[in-house]
């Protein structure tokens, strides 16, 4: 799925979160989203995601606007997650129940999906009682069941264990490479961005400074914006 963003605006009362005049997100890839706190990396992800509406400007699918029977390909993955007070199994199944998926392959989906994120142990325990790495498993688990054709991931690892983070990007890669998923992972952690990401866009201050093929944004990039971020010297 392509997405062009055109004359994008969002504003919070009178402070401008976001202006992007132009922005094309190639149908396939793997983009990694960089920048500085206050950014608004995670502002674009929810308005792409349509979880948010713009001040102005339009997004585009595919060339459509967004629309209900869109969006039932489209899923965002929040670096707090919200699970229901069911089973770990019950909120990955959700997503299918709700596409009325016939139940044998409910759980032939389901069960496939808890394997490849290695949480069988926890997969008839309560969400509520999760920790916090479990509960991201089990959002990326909830979002990846269903196949999407747009993932987006608002800091899907951050502050847990280093095992974690590479079982759920494992998956992430896999998904992008067999399922040629279009994904967006909003990250602060650099090295994960160079290590999934096949293009990175550098935002600051609410625009979209420089957007690239990984390899030449993390060795010369063409802003010098970008470079001071990237090497710890961008000071406000």
């Amino acid at each position: 799925m392509e997405i062009q963003v055109r004359s994008l605006i969002k504003h919070y009362r009178e402070k401008v979160a976001l202006n992007i005049d132009q922005l094309i997100i190639g149908s396939g890839s793997l983009l990694g989203i960089i920048g500085p706190n206050g950014a608004g990396k995670s502002t674009l992800a929810r308005l792409i995601a349509g979880v948010d509406n713009p001040s102005s400007g339009t997004i585009a699918y595919d060339g459509e606007t967004m629309n209900p029977s869109l969006q039932q390909h489209v899923t965002i993955v929040f670096q707090k997650p919200y699970l229901f007070r069911s089973t770990v199994f019950n909120n990955i199944a959700y997503p299918l129940k709700l596409r009325r998926v016939n139940k044998t392959e409910i759980a032939d989906r389901v069960h496939r999906t808890i394997r490849e994120l290695e949480i069988e142990d926890i997969s008839h325990q309560n969400a509520w009682t999760l920790s916090g790495g479990e509960a991201q498993k089990v959002a990326l688990a909830r979002a990846l069941v269903f196949r999407p054709r747009l993932l987006i991931l608002d800091e899907p690892t951050a502050n847990i264990d280093p095992a974690s983070i590479i079982t759920m990007e494992r998956v992430i890669k896999r998904t992008h490479q067999e399922e040629n998923t279009t994904i967006i992972i909003v990250t602060h952690n650099l090295p994960q961005a160079k290590r999934l990401s096949s293009d990175i866009l550098f935002m600051n201050k609410g625009e979209a400074v420089e957007l690239g093929k990984t390899s030449q944004i993390m060795s010369n990039p063409a802003k010098p914006l970008t470079r001071q971020f990237l090497e710890g010297e961008l000071i406000y």
